[in-house]
């Protein structure tokens, strides 16, 4: 599988990255050790989690998913097929407010690499920005952790555009690591904000990304096409927003491009943010084998320009 490069730095990553959140959540071990098999086997390298993950979940207090993967690398030994991001400063059981203070990363980065069962973290981002810590202390944070071996690449995620650019700048001003990455929503449904204050930042500075919420919640594979299928999952109630004239447009062209293609609307879904020369790669989540075909097939397909349009005019806000 054709790999691309994260940005400037030397990691060299499949196309499409797979959403560590489902792990301890609506995935136990077993099944996620089933999942990660299969990721692998199909030729993708790169696993995003956090340390809050799963949290969330009835009995959980965060840090459920980065067990499960080092639980999963201690039992292949394969550590050096994969490469790990994970990232800090999120809520979790008794942090209920973001957290990217230098005491604060030190202390959790200790925890995940603990849980992960390894030396070093490939990429490690800020989560969600706590905007009254100066972005140079944040900075710091990283400087070390790099100089310590514990962390080889830096990158940012639930960022304000401003905050964004002033941590490049204090980056280029002392001398401190540098974001390599950004993770943002991107999909179809959800366009204009990365698109209008987002992507010119990335192309200035030529940052990669890897997009989460690629499938929209589950909202781009079609599952969804009316109110009554909201209990579907438990994500449904969030993917009634997505459907109104706008939505419905979109779904109307992933069924017509995903027909000519004889495969899925998921799949078109992200062979479009595969197009866009901006996106690295998505970042997609699975809770059955079955579910990650779409990761496969999106990897392998190539859009003509007509689908591409298609999607575009449907997908225009």
């Amino acid at each position: 599988m054709n790999k691309r490069t994260l940005g400037h730095t030397d990691l060299q990553i499949a196309p499409v990255v797979f959403g560590g959140n489902v792990f301890g959540w609506t995935a136990d071990e077993r099944r996620s050790f089933e999942l990660l098999d299969h990721f692998v086997a199909e030729g993708f390298n790169m696993i995003d989690t956090a340390n809050q993950y799963a949290y969330w979940a009835p009995g959980n207090q965060g840090g459920e998913s980065e067990t499960i993967i080092g639980n999963w690398l201690k039992k292949t030994g394969k550590r050096n097929a994969v490469l790990i991001a994970t990232k800090v400063g999120g809520s979790m059981a008794g942090q209920p407010q973001p957290d990217t203070s230098k005491a604060y990363i030190l202390k959790q980065v200790e925890l995940s690499l603990k849980r992960l069962q390894t030396d070093t973290i490939d990429l490690y981002q800020t989560h969600f920005d706590d905007e009254g810590i100066p972005v140079e202390e944040t900075l710091e944070a990283y400087a070390q952790l790099i100089r310590e071996g514990k962390v080889r690449w830096i990158g940012a995620s639930n960022m304000s555009p401003q905050r964004l650019e002033a941590s490049l700048k204090a980056s280029a001003e002392r001398q401190l690591p540098v974001y390599q990455t950004l993770q943002p929503e991107y999909n179809l449904y959800h366009r204009e904000r990365y698109e209008t204050q987002y992507e010119p930042i990335v192309a200035a500075h030529g940052l990669g990304v890897i997009t989460y919420y690629a499938l929209a919640s589950g909202f781009l594979t079609g599952k969804y096409r009316s109110e009554a299928d909201l209990t579907k999952s438990t994500r449904g109630a969030g993917v009634k927003k997505m459907l109104d004239e706008r939505g419905k447009k979109i779904l109307a062209a992933l069924d017509g491009v995903s027909e000519a293609y004889h495969t899925t609307p998921a799949a078109v879904a992200l062979a479009w943010l595969l197009s866009r020369p901006s996106v690295t790669a998505p970042i997609v989540s699975a809770t059955s084998v079955t579910q990650m075909q779409s990761m496969t097939d999106a990897a392998r397909l190539s859009l003509s320009e007509d689908a591409l349009e298609t999607l575009d005019v449907a997908s225009a806000y």
